[in-house]
């Protein structure tokens, strides 16, 4: 009888407990953190560019020029002052041999060298820019030109930028013909208004012989490469 009492109270006791476990509220779990955000970066500005020291650039083509090469009628020239990109630019020589530049209007250029007329300009220009520096260059030379006729790949007029001899010409020209008559070949040229005629073999000369006809051509001369 005392045992059957034990066992009755031993289940009665763990029936309890049993259910008082099932009744405890859970325990609450502490919430977690929100992650941290890292501050959004300032954006950095791209460091300054420093400004472009103006250089000495001569913009678009150059004709080189001789020692003691004088402007003339119809050349074109590039005006450049340091500095200066209002008062730059192209201009071309009148038939009167005069230029007209910004500020210092009429200038005369032909019969100067390019570094004299950059001196005479730079002069004038003092009076508006203290600090005035000035280059003069050539770009185009129409007042010195020679002419080849005939019996070439592209016969006309070219500039005569510096010295020239006449087998240099043919060869700026093309070259001859197939049909060109090589051994009659004449220079003509005008001095002191009465018109000279110069022989030229381009066989002889080609080969070394006769070269006193490979003359240094003038401008104005004529170069006549006729059929044979």
């Amino acid at each position: 009888m005392r045992n059957l009492l034990a066992a009755t109270l031993a289940l009665t006791l763990l029936g309890y407990g049993l259910a008082s476990a099932q009744a405890a509220p859970p325990q609450a779990q502490a919430p977690k953190a929100a992650p941290t955000q890292a501050a959004p970066k300032t954006p950095q500005k791209p460091p300054a560019a420093k400004p472009a020291v103006p250089g000495p650039v001569v913009p678009g083509p150059v004709v080189p020029t001789e020692p003691g090469f004088t402007i003339g009628t119809s050349d074109v020239l590039g005006i450049l002052v340091w500095r200066e990109p209002d008062m730059s630019g192209d201009v071309s020589v009148r038939l009167d041999g005069k230029i007209s530049l910004p500020l210092i209007r009429d200038i005369e250029a032909a019969g100067l060298t390019p570094n004299e007329l950059a001196d005479r300009i730079q002069t004038a220009m003092r009076e508006f820019v203290t600090d005035a520096s000035v280059t003069v260059v050539v770009r185009q030379m129409n007042s010195r030109r020679v002419f080849i006729t005939g019996e070439v790949a592209r016969p006309g007029a070219y500039s005569l930028a510096s010295s020239m001899t006449v087998m240099q010409l043919i060869a700026v020209a093309g070259g001859l013909n197939e049909f060109a008559a090589a051994k009659n070949i004449s220079i003509l040229r005008v001095e002191a208004g009465k018109p000279k005629t110069f022989p030229f073999d381009y066989k002889n000369v080609a080969n070394g012989k006769k070269p006193a006809q490979n003359i240094v051509l003038k401008s104005g001369d004529t170069v006549v490469v006729p059929e044979r």
